[in-house]
């Protein structure tokens, strides 16, 4: 996209630098963040923060303005990678970690490459990226949709209810020789 409005390679890939460095105070100012109002409203926050840079890339014209889109991103992005595993943590049970953030990070995958198949499809409908970042608006408000549906309470209550069912299955016994004797 930002070759489409003019904004040299250089520009970009250090706009792109300056996104991972921003990004990494802002992941743990969303922890704070979501200490103060709980994470699922951290969520929905980053939700409609990216939902706003998606209708502001639409209308970005310049270098200047590039740059600003890439620090809206660096506030929200590791925020909202980290709350969302975060919250994730809390509704699965521990014993069910492993398949369970497998499942996740399919998904994960899965949703990234929905989202460029459509950012790529509508660019090559209309022939320009303007109206392909601005159909990313309809991932945010599905998500934020979707996350509303969560019972995250019952979600994390039927979670350690596994937990606790679970436990009797998980105990080890080890059986000890004395010293000297093998």
């Amino acid at each position: 996209y930002g070759d489409e409005i003019g904004i040299p390679e250089t520009q970009m890939m250090l706009a792109l630098l300056m996104v991972q460095l921003v990004g990494v105070p802002f992941a743990f100012a969303f922890g704070l963040l979501a200490d103060r109002i709980g994470t699922r409203a951290a969520i929905f926050t980053t939700l409609f923060v990216y939902a706003g840079i998606s209708v502001y890339g639409f209308f970005l014209r310049s270098a200047p303005q590039f740059w600003l889109l890439g620090f809206l991103v660096a506030t929200v992005q590791g925020g909202a990678q980290a709350r969302s595993r975060s919250l994730f943590a809390t509704l699965i049970p521990r014993h069910k970690a492993g398949e369970m953030f497998g499942f996740f990070g399919v998904f994960d995958r899965f949703g990234g490459a929905i989202g460029t198949m459509i950012f790529g499809a509508t660019l090559a409908l209309l022939g320009t990226s303007r109206p392909a970042i601005l159909s990313l608006v309809v991932f945010f408000v599905f998500g934020a949709w979707l996350l509303s549906k969560v019972d995250v309470e019952r979600g994390r209550q039927l979670a350690r209810q596994s937990e606790a069912d679970a436990a009797p299955l998980h105990v080890t016994t080890f059986v000890v020789d004395p010293p000297g004797e093998f």
